[in-house]
């Protein structure tokens, strides 16, 4: 399986903002946006003008780095939410949310998207009573994510899911945090997502 090496936390300060891809380090003053905001290596606290190409290049590898996809899988769900009814932008960040790590990630059973990625790997999620251990699966609105009887007492899991009810959840799932449970009730809307992406100089990358 192919997987992004990168170091986490060179990963944001290339993108300039937190992307949340080391847990609970991300929300203390040990993030290493909040020692260093600059972007990684010999020259990255130079200012260099980039181009509109250059933007749109930086918003997609934000967004796939957020999500931790590759680059192949990324368009491919491109090329899914245009297919699809409504605003290939909405489409492509719900598809997105709609993965079963993602979704994993957002109930708490992991601290980061790479850790709840693990979860799935480890044969640990249920979906509707039945063992899911595919990442890019695609979450179905009424689906129920379980974790596994056999990994409800893993101490990490449990300490995920209490950090994540400490946050809140977003609105789109609902989530039992002491039966490690939840309900994915609707694919989120945008206003929903953080503002911080914008997904519409993605869409105007693949559309050159």
């Amino acid at each position: 399986m192919a997987r992004n090496l990168d170091a986490k936390c060179r990963q944001c300060r290339r993108e300039g903002e937190k992307l949340f891809l080391k847990g609970e380090k991300c929300f203390t003053d040990k993030c290493a946006i909040e020692r260093r905001s600059y972007a990684p290596g010999q020259h990255g606290q130079k200012n260099v003008r980039i181009s509109d190409y250059g933007r749109q290049l930086r918003e997609k590898q934000k967004i796939r780095r957020t999500y931790g996809v590759l680059e192949r899988q990324f368009r491919k769900t491109y090329q899914e939410a245009s297919r699809r009814k409504g605003v290939t932008g909405e489409m492509l960040l719900q598809l997105l949310e709609r993965r079963l790590d993602s979704v994993a990630y957002r109930m708490g059973f992991g601290a980061s998207r790479t850790e709840a990625r693990q979860v799935v790997r480890h044969n640990a999620i249920l979906v509707n009573g039945r063992r899911v251990n595919i990442p890019s699966y695609v979450v179905q609105p009424g689906d129920v994510i379980e974790v596994a009887q056999g990994a409800k007492e893993q101490l990490r899991i449990k300490g995920a899911a209490q950090a994540a009810e400490g946050r809140g959840f977003p609105e789109w799932i609902e989530v039992d945090v002491k039966a490690l449970k939840g309900t994915f009730k609707a694919a989120p809307q945008r206003a929903e997502l953080p503002p911080t992406i914008n997904e519409s100089l993605v869409i105007e990358l693949y559309s050159k």
